[in-house]
């Protein structure tokens, strides 16, 4: 453990002033008129040919900045292109790569781009092009193309990368992945909850820390402390270190690093220093100029330009050349139309209502066996199913034994984790990229806010970001709700954070409806799901009990929607309400008609986000009255939600009313929590004062 190229001396490692590496032909402050260069004659220069051609497309993307053709930003990696080519230029077919916002010189360098001539989706994707490798529509940090990702989130692609290639390992395949990150990246939690499942995990993949000295415009010594090779090694990983002004001895630890990955089926840790002789984007520099210019004489292929001035001419000559040539057939090239980019979806079809059966097969069972039956069923259908979570292999089973049992039935798909709900919905995240149908739980609903990063800027983005070139079919269940007498941070509901995020269906199952039914439908989609259980549900029974003088109705489809309605008259109130309060608010059925003579329609949606309100609609068009029912507080609710849409379409004057929490924390003490959250008595006391 703990390999490098090269002897730390002082001033400190992470110092932008510290000396050449020992064995550099190159003291600090020096390079003019130097003679020898830090690399041998049997050093492939092809590698400065291909370094000189990314350098040439990295300066012509500040040059097109500077000219207004660009839209957004632009991170260069000028004076980091070895560290591209000795990383990935060496990987072999199948291997993958995830990489940061300063992506362009890794894209290059990988699968041989530069000899395929991918350098014109490149500028085409940078430019807001329709010929871009993601269409236009990601431009410079978002680029997605034959197993290469990058993604502008500073350390949430280090998870996702941690769960491609577990995907490759659970496939038995021989294929390896690099994740890239900066010096500053160092500073994410995510990074360290990655390190730790990797390591536990043995999986094969190689974290290169590429150290430029600055987190954009912060020397690094001012905001990290400690060594940075020690953190991957305090996880025992093996770890190597290089620099970029020694590019033989670079490629050689780089080359060491691959194999092990490759051969041991382990992860691995290399740190690159090296240095950016260009601003962090377009001209946002406010180092020392004497300093830049310090690090420019240094640098390996300003020193091959002199050591073979013919060759390095020959070389900027036809990067030159191709760039011109690239973006003269770029001059008519078009941008990508907003139907290309989101095509209007179709109308959904009307709901045909049929009547709800009670199966007896499901009298007395409870939503928690259900639940089990049915991962135990689907895992033995779906070879590709992988189940993720904090404590949910056997003999625990999860905080509320909805997996109990399935890791002695699957041990090699079952993953049971350290408390790591970012690092884990990460890799649910990667395993889902690469073909696999994770299901993450989160112990509480309460804990999904730590890894609302990994599902607003990773999961739901990745299939318009990367141009509908992936899908990532992530499945993240979680317990919510309050009742138990938890507390403040493990009996919300928050089920208002996780609606209003685009390209993600929530899901919340009620006791209507067998949970298998709903996740059969959640497994059938190719987006990111995030199921609600109700934590009081679990102990009960699915309802079986019809109350007299109600219809119960139900619709088709992967999410079907439950409807009870009087028998014989029409309804005076819509009452629409999910999840854990769906038998509560049917037990008010017969008391309101009893003591206010209303008769309720009670409208159940099972897929909260996206919502059709069309069946809402036709009610509340009947009965010109509408109460939402959640049990989450209600600003910015789903209520508010229901109601907002159905004022924009209704056609006739109606009443609305809301229910839902306080604002206030849930208290432990169970007389406090009633009073809190909305009680049956709280629930038929407003209603019925309303109507009044």
């Amino acid at each position: 453990m703990g390999h490098t190229s090269d002897r730390r001396d002082t001033p400190p490692e992470n110092s932008p002033e510290r000396p050449a590496r020992e064995g550099s032909s190159l003291p600090a402050g020096e390079g003019a008129g130097q003679k020898n260069a830090p690399w041998d004659e049997a050093f492939p220069k092809g590698v400065f040919t291909d370094g000189q051609f990314i350098r040439t497309v990295e300066q012509s993307f500040l040059d097109l900045f500077s000219q207004g053709r660009l839209s957004g930003t632009v991170h260069t990696c000028v004076g980091q292109e070895l560290s591209a080519l000795a990383f990935a230029g060496q990987l072999e077919a199948g291997d993958f790569i995830f990489s940061n916002h300063r992506c362009h010189g890794h894209f290059l360098a990988f699968d041989n781009n530069i000899a395929k001539g991918h350098h014109r989706g490149l500028m085409a994707e940078i430019m807001g092009l329709g010929e871009g490798v993601c269409g236009g529509v990601s431009g410079s940090q978002h680029l997605c193309w034959n197993r290469f990702f990058s993604n502008g989130i500073q350390g949430g692609i280090v998870p996702v990368a941690a769960g491609h290639a577990l995907a490759e390992k659970l496939s038995d395949k021989a294929h390896i992945g690099i994740v890239f990150i900066g010096d500053g990246t160092l500073g994410e939690g995510v990074v360290y909850e990655t390190l730790n499942l990797i390591a536990k995990w043995s999986i094969p993949l190689l974290i290169v820390c590429e150290n430029n000295r600055y987190a954009q415009s912060t020397p690094t010594e001012s905001a990290l402390a400690g060594d940075i090779v020690a953190r991957a090694q305090a996880f025992g990983i093996e770890s190597w270190s290089g620099s970029t002004e020694q590019p033989e001895a670079l490629f050689a630890s780089a080359r060491q690093a691959i194999d092990h990955v490759r051969s041991q089926g382990q992860p691995a840790f290399h740190l690159v220093e090296t240095y950016r002789l260009v601003p962090h984007s377009k001209g946002d520099d406010n180092r020392d100029p004497r300093e830049i210019a310090r690090f420019a004489e240094r640098d390996p292929l300003t020193l091959w330009s002199r050591e073979e001035p013919e060759a390095a001419g020959e070389a900027r000559e036809a990067a030159d050349r191709a760039v011109a040539q690239t973006l003269a057939g770029l001059e008519q090239a078009q941008p990508m139309t907003i139907a290309d980019y989101f095509p209007i979806p179709p109308q959904p079809e009307p709901i045909q209502w049929r009547e709800l059966v009670f199966d007896s097969d499901l009298k007395g069972k409870r939503l928690v066996k259900l639940l089990n039956r049915f991962l135990a069923e689907e895992m033995g259908r779906n070879q590709d199913l992988v189940l993720l979570g904090e404590d949910i292999r056997s003999p625990y089973g999860g905080a509320f034994k909805v997996t109990l049992g399935l890791s002695d039935q699957y041990p090699d798909r079952v993953f049971g984790s350290p408390i790591s709900e970012a690092g884990l919905a990460g890799v649910a995240n990667g395993l889902a990229l690469a073909g696999k149908r994770p299901v993450l739980e989160i112990m509480f609903g309460d804990f999904i806010i730590l890894a609302l990063d990994q599902i607003i800027n990773h999961a739901s983005k990745f299939h318009h970001m990367y141009n509908r070139q992936v899908t990532c079919p992530v499945v993240i269940r979680t317990p919510m709700g309050g009742g138990r007498g938890y507390g403040p941070t493990h009996s919300q509901t928050l089920d208002k954070f996780l609606i209003g995020i685009d390209n993600v269906s929530v899901v919340a199952l009620n006791r209507l409806f067998d949970p298998g039914e709903i996740y059969e439908g959640v497994m059938a989609q190719a987006h990111p799901v995030i199921v609600i259980e109700n934590k009081r549900d679990y102990a009960l029974p699915v309802l079986r009990e019809r109350q007299d003088h109600w219809r119960y109705l139900r619709s088709g489809g992967d999410f079907p929607w439950a409807r009870i309605t009087p028998a014989l008259s029409k309804p005076d109130v819509t009452v629409v309400t999910y999840g854990g309060m769906v038998a509560g608010v049917l037990e008010l059925l017969e008391p309101l008609f009893l003591d206010h003579e209303q008769l309720l329609e009670v409208i159940v949606p099972s897929r909260i986000h996206p919502l059709d309100i069309t069946p809402i609609l036709q009610s509340v068009e009947e009965t010109g009255a509408l109460v939402v029912v959640e049990e989450g507080t209600l600003f910015a609710g789903l209520g508010a939600e229901i109601i907002a849409r159905v004022a924009e379409e209704i056609q006739r004057p109606f009443r609305a009313k809301r229910i839902g929490a306080l604002p206030a924390p849930i208290p432990a003490a169970r007389s406090l929590e009633e009073e809190v959250l909305p009680s049956h008595d709280a629930i038929l006391r407003t209603i019925g004062e309303w109507l009044t």
